[in-house]
Order: structure tokens, then C-alpha cells, then sequence
């Protein structure tokens, strides 16, 4: 991906990652309520998290890094949509960037590099919940064919008021 800006390569996620996925992950738990975590990580805590993503199989981590620098500038998921066994071929998708790497098309690079390492795996759906408001995650998932379902109305606490979360589908 080509811009203004530095090439941004996106690759599968590896352990040297951690610190700066972390990082990016815990501006979302303390500015916004983006995420419903509501307490940060160290990186120590969230290495199961990246570790439940490996380079194979329907759960991934998609990462994108300045072509220069080498900067994680965000990244994006297939993550297990539930527990049970009978979801097994669903998955919650997710993709956070760097505060500075917005509307620079990398979510969008991000979510067609996780799609493509998603083709041929035995996932069905994909599905993707996005607290309200936010348009920019509401037209990154309309881009990729996301439909909305329905809308969790005041599910989550977080800064001390109530969020509603949409729900969008996609089929795989």
C-alpha cells in the first residue's frame, strides 16, 4: 500500500509484536469505549491473547508496519465468536490502529489481508461488534460486506454512562 505516506506492509503478527500491540491496545481501554476493557494490560498479560492467534487456522492476527520504520501501525483479528463447540466456524473480527494512523487506509488493507488468509479456512461467518457511534468502523465493515444485524441498546458501562454496541454479519 502505496500513499503520501510510507508504505505500509501488513503481515501475520509474531511475538516481538507484543509491546506495541499492547500499547496500541491499551489507548483504546483508557481513552475510549471502543473496547469494554476497562482496565490496561501488561504485554506479559495479553501474550495469551496473541499467542490464541497463530499463522494458520480460522484465528489470526494481521498486522500492519511502516515499510520505513518498522512502526506497528495497527492491527486486525479473527478471533473465536464463542466458546461452544457449535460456533467453531464463526469468528469476531476486530482491527485497532495507532491514534495517528487513521484514514490512511489501513484498516482497510488490514481487513482485506485478514479475509485473504481466511479464504478456504472452515469459517462460515464473521461477525463484528462496534460500540456506538462510530462511523469510520461502521463504513470499514460496510466496505467488506458487513450487514448490520441488530443493536445491543445500553450493554456496556464504561466512563461512567451506558454504550450501545451494533452487531454486523458477514458471510465467508
Amino acid at each position: 500500500m502505496t500513499s503520501e505516506h510510507a508504505e505500509v506492509q501488513v503481515r501475520p503478527g509474531i511475538e516481538e509484536d507484543l509491546d506495541a500491540l499492547t500499547a496500541i491496545y491499551n489507548h483504546y481501554i483508557r481513552e475510549t469505549a471502543i473496547t469494554f476493557d476497562t482496565a490496561v494490560f501488561s504485554p506479559e498479560e495479553r501474550r495469551p491473547w496473541l499467542l490464541s492467534h497463530p499463522e494458520d487456522g480460522p484465528h489470526r492476527l494481521m498486522v500492519a508496519v511502516d515499510a520505513d520504520s518498522q512502526r506497528i501501525l495497527g492491527y486486525a483479528t479473527s478471533s473465536p465468536h464463542r466458546p461452544k463447540p457449535a460456533y467453531a466456524t464463526s469468528v469476531e473480527t476486530s482491527v485497532y490502529l495507532a491514534p495517528d494512523a487513521g484514514r490512511r487506509g489501513i484498516g482497510t488493507a488490514l481487513y482485506r489481508a485478514l479475509f485473504d488468509a481466511l479464504a478456504g479456512q472452515d469459517v462460515h461467518r464473521a461477525y463484528a461488534g462496534i460500540a456506538q457511534p462510530n462511523e469510520a468502523s461502521e463504513r470499514l465493515h460496510a466496505r467488506f460486506g458487513f450487514r448490520h444485524i441488530g443493536t445491543y441498546r445500553e450493554v456496556g458501562r464504561k466512563f461512567g454512562r451506558y454504550w450501545d454496541v451494533a452487531w454486523y454479519e458477514k458471510d465467508l
